[in-house]
């Protein structure tokens, strides 16, 4: 019931915000016209951004699952990574793609199922530090900038909340592995369940540094494919022409992609939009008719990709017929087994 409503407030704040930001038939009619006068040749560069990171978070995920001995092929690793985006994208709530994909690795993975568990919970934590490494470096080479507006001033904080209260999580499941706390921690403690997970993470992948270094810079080329499919969008519709439009198209998108993973809107839509509206205008005076454009046309070329992941979700779905809730109780099952191993240690 929790879930539904918290899903329920999500669409009645995507509908709210889409209103809010079409509200005005002028604006709306400028940006018709912007689209009408768009380079549609910049969209194939968008997509294959787009598709790079999918392949290139694929290559992370299986090393991640090659580390504990999950015999998964690269081209399943691949199914069923699209196969999580199209539910990540097009389900209600922010983890389904998650669980599906842990589901089905543990359907290959057969007895390692914690493993596969763990290696998508790592897998997110090395797409966190990869962003959070390219958001200290945009966000460096263009402080003055960034600081010289009180509403990115604004942003920045909360965009440093957000990553710090999430790289506190991740230190503190550190600090119990390392220092052998799995078993004390009190079950009433927020975020029990995950610090447990993470500290068992990192007392399986700790010991491989190479593949942690491998991953990261994986995540970090990633989040810059997803910065170039913006970019693209904003030359499809003339905006920052050359290269160079790229650094500051990167300068804001770190505070976008994270304020838009908070669980307020469906997916990110509408909070996105009114973001691009706002960051732009201030600081890159592009016209807001611009703005909500081009956070739609970056954002479909997610949509399409996550749609190409829906089509092999129904050709690669097997035979047992599992909803989502079924899914969720076996990884909330492999989750249990972990915090009860934990608490056996001595």
């Amino acid at each position: 019931m929790k879930k539904k409503l918290i899903s329920a407030a999500q669409a009645l704040v995507t509908i709210g915000l889409l209103v809010w930001i079409f509200r005005d038939p002028v604006k709306n009619a400028e940006m018709a016209e912007a689209v009408s006068r768009a380079k549609w040749g910049w969209l194939l560069p968008g997509l294959a951004s787009v598709g790079l990171a999918c392949l290139l978070q694929t290559q992370r995920w299986f090393l991640l699952l090659r580390v504990q001995g999950v015999g998964m092929s690269w081209l399943r690793t691949l199914k069923i990574y699209m196969v999580g985006m199209f539910f990540n994208l097009f389900l209600l709530g922010s983890t389904g793609g998650d669980v599906v994909k842990i589901y089905y690795a543990m359907q290959e993975a057969k007895t390692r199922k914690e493993a596969a568990l763990l290696s998508v919970l790592v897998d997110r934590i090395m797409g966190l530090l990869g962003l959070v490494v390219l958001t200290a470096v945009v966000v460096s080479l263009r402080w003055r900038e960034l600081m010289a507006h009180q509403l990115t001033q604004a942003l920045l904080l909360v965009l440093a909340g957000v990553m710090g209260g999430m790289l506190a999580v991740i230190a503190i499941g550190f600090f119990v592995d390392r220092l052998g706390l799995s078993q004390r921690v009190p079950a009433w403690m927020p975020l029990h369940k995950r610090i447990v997970e993470f500290a068992k993470a990192f007392s399986i992948y700790a010991r491989d540094g190479q593949i942690l270094g491998a991953t990261l810079g994986i995540s970090v080329v990633c989040h810059i494919c997803n910065f170039c499919a913006f970019y693209f969008a904003a030359r499809a519709l003339g905006e920052f022409p050359g290269w160079v439009g790229l650094l500051d198209v990167s300068s804001v998108m770190p505070i976008i992609m994270t304020i838009t993973s908070l669980p307020v809107s469906l997916s990110g839509v509408g909070v996105r939009e009114g973001l691009f509206e706002n960051l732009f205008a201030v600081m890159f005076a592009t016209p807001k008719s611009v703005a909500v454009p081009l956070s739609l046309l970056g954002f479909c070329f997610t949509v399409f990709w996550a749609v190409v992941g829906g089509f092999i979700y129904f050709l690669y779905r097997p035979s047992d017929g599992l909803h989502l809730r079924e899914m969720a109780r076996e990884v909330d099952d492999v989750e249990r087994d972990i915090e009860k191993a934990n608490s056996r240690q001595s």
